[in-house]
């Protein structure tokens, strides 16, 4: 097992107003506020299973287990280092009877899956914010640049591993980049139906930034868009409903679907 300590440093930092706590890198990717969206939109109840897919310090994951109690969730990322700082935030915030976290690659085989304990179908439900910059100018700190730049495919296949962990009628729940929707869509349209849109926009007027997306397995119902979601009001002070959810650990209504 690597040791958190081996990183270069690492920060504690509050989300959901205090209610989590998370330990990451001062280097790379650090956690913002799509990961909470992610979580707030991630509809789970007692005693489901959700697998938090390219988890990272398991922000998503820890935000849903924070909101919903008695969730089973496991956090799932490549990195042993981010895999080793994901344990320990669910152990510093007292969810280690309910949280695993797991260091395996989205694109493994189903038998790699299967043998660290998630079997084809089993899952009730998969959240995941994949890598959705396109490989032009990466980071070059490794860690910023695997959680943020896209090589070809790489939606096509975390896709395809989430509707592989999922049971029948299971749901899938994304955060992508509003302006490549269409990417998302095609990929869905194998496997997933009742796909429910909620657009994120920065402020009142202004185009939407991410889309969440949240998509069932199997099914045919249509496509369904919901009334956008506002962060910041024109002064550039957090709404109320951006407020609720992301220091109070409110759900969306994505969750609700």
């Amino acid at each position: 097992m690597v040791a958190p300590h081996q990183l270069d440093g690492t920060s504690d930092d509050a989300v959901l107003g205090g209610r989590l706590v998370l330990r990451q890198p001062l280097r790379g990717h650090r956690v913002g506020h799509d990961a909470i969206l992610l979580a707030a939109a991630t509809a789970a109840g007692p005693g489901d299973h959700a697998v938090d897919l390219g988890a990272g310090v398991g922000a998503a994951g820890l935000a849903l287990a924070t909101r919903v109690d008695g969730v089973r969730v496991t956090l799932l990322d490549i990195d042993p280092l981010l895999v080793a700082l994901a344990g320990e935030n669910a152990v510093r915030n007292g969810m280690n009877k309910q949280v695993r976290a797991l260091c395996l690659d989205v694109g493994a085989p189903a038998e790699a899956f299967a043998a660290a304990g998630l079997a084809a179908g089993s899952v009730d439900c998969v959240l995941m914010n994949p890598p959705f910059n396109v490989l032009q100018s990466p980071s070059p700190e490794p860690r910023r640049r695997a959680a943020h730049a896209a090589k070809p495919g790489t939606l096509n296949e975390w896709l395809h591993a989430a509707s592989r962990l999922l049971r029948p009628s299971g749901a899938l729940t994304l955060i992508w980049r509003a302006d490549a929707l269409t990417e998302v869509l095609a990929g869905l349209a194998a496997d997933f139906g009742a796909v429910t849109l909620l657009p994120i926009h920065p402020k009142p007027g202004g185009p939407a930034i991410r889309v969440l997306a949240r998509a069932v397995k199997g099914s045919r119902a249509p496509l369904a868009m919901l009334p956008g979601f506002v962060l910041a009001d024109a002064a550039g002070k957090p709404t109320m409903q951006a407020e609720a959810v992301l220091r109070g650990a409110g759900s969306l209504p994505l969750a609700d679907s």
